[in-house]
């Protein structure tokens, strides 16, 4: 059987036949595909994860572990491990990205740090996966394979890889010695549905235990909406402030938690950069194409501030064939 029969043999079982629909109900940049299914007692989204592609045990457990921190996400209705199908609670069909924009972003921003912060503090180690320095450089390395190699189709010198490799080990430096807490991964407002209660938190499968600053990076560097510095400073003061109370162990000099977030950002964006161009060049996937100047405005801006990250700021310069420019450093 192909997966749209199987899936349907799991439903029918489920609701009975005839006693169901179903429409796709999101994309995905993985392999996994999500449909929204309407029946008796409302809707519901199946999950579809083909097993050799993916694996479902993964997100059941960071449900329950994201659920006993006191934060939504969807409830587990029913499992199919063995085919690969996952029945869920709906959180409904409007994301933080339709729904952000001048008027309602503070609040919906103060829900999600709220949110956040709930999981933080719920951390603890030997529960996930570790972010170490070996994940981390790996997905660093996308951006000289994919990006560079494949997207830009330069082939570095032997000077721009040392100035590749310098930047890299600065990164992981800094990244590798901040407080580490449960980290979503993909925490941006693709991921964040509006919701009661607010917000409703999705495609968190990918869980590990790392950086505190790596979350928040993701929400507010956001790849498909972007703000001006000044409203982005505003919102991650208000995490800070809410993390302190919490007790998290975020820096207490509030220009030494920015620096992390920053650097901790830098790597974030290397990596998308190269996800992107694996998903064009790779899978076919072109939607990713129109969300990478954004990410590379957000990587310039932390090489133009500090002064450790010139020789990376001349080497993008050097791919987008741009003149240097002058501007503030730290």
């Amino acid at each position: 059987m192909n997966r749209t029969e199987l899936l349907e043999r799991w439903l029918t079982e489920r609701f009975g036949a005839g006693a169901y629909r179903y429409a796709p109900a999101s994309e995905d940049a993985s392999f996994r595909r999500y449909f929204r299914v309407s029946a008796e007692g409302g809707t519901f989204i199946v999950m579809d994860a083909p097993p050799e592609r993916e694996d479902c045990r993964p997100f059941v457990m960071v449900a329950r572990l994201f659920a006993d921190a006191g934060v939504h996400v969807p409830a587990i209705l029913q499992e199919n491990l063995h085919e690969g199908f996952l029945l869920l609670s709906d959180l409904g069909s409007r994301t933080y990205l339709q729904a952000l924009n001048p008027a309602s972003a503070a609040a919906l921003y103060a829900d999600a740090n709220a949110a956040l912060v709930k999981i933080q503090v719920a951390s603890r180690a030997g529960v996930l996966p570790e972010y170490d320095r070996a994940l981390l450089l790996r997905e660093l390395r996308l951006f000289p394979d994919w990006y560079v190699a494949k997207h830009t189709g330069i082939e570095l010198t032997p000077s721009q890889v040392a100035v590749l490799d310098g930047a890299f080990e600065l990164l992981l430096a800094n990244n590798l010695a901040q407080a580490r807490v449960f980290v979503h991964r993909d925490y941006h407002s693709r991921n964040l549905m509006v919701s009661d209660p607010n917000p409703g938190i999705l495609d968190f499968q990918d869980a590990v235990y790392g950086p505190i600053t790596y979350d928040l990076v993701s929400l507010y560097r956001d790849a498909y909406i972007g703000w001006d510095e000044q409203h982005q400073l505003d919102w991650v003061i208000r995490y800070w402030e809410r993390a302190r109370k919490a007790g998290l162990p975020v820096a207490t000099d509030f220009s030494a938690f920015y620096r992390d977030f920053e650097l901790m950002g830098a790597q974030r964006q290397i990596k998308v950069l190269g996800i992107f161009a694996r998903l064009f060049h790779r899978d076919g996937k072109n939607g990713y194409l129109k969300d990478m100047p954004l990410v590379m405005s957000y990587l310039r801006k932390v090489c133009e501030r500090y002064g450790d990250l010139h020789p990376l700021l001349g080497l993008l310069d050097q791919l987008e064939d741009r003149r240097p420019q002058a501007g503030y450093t730290f």
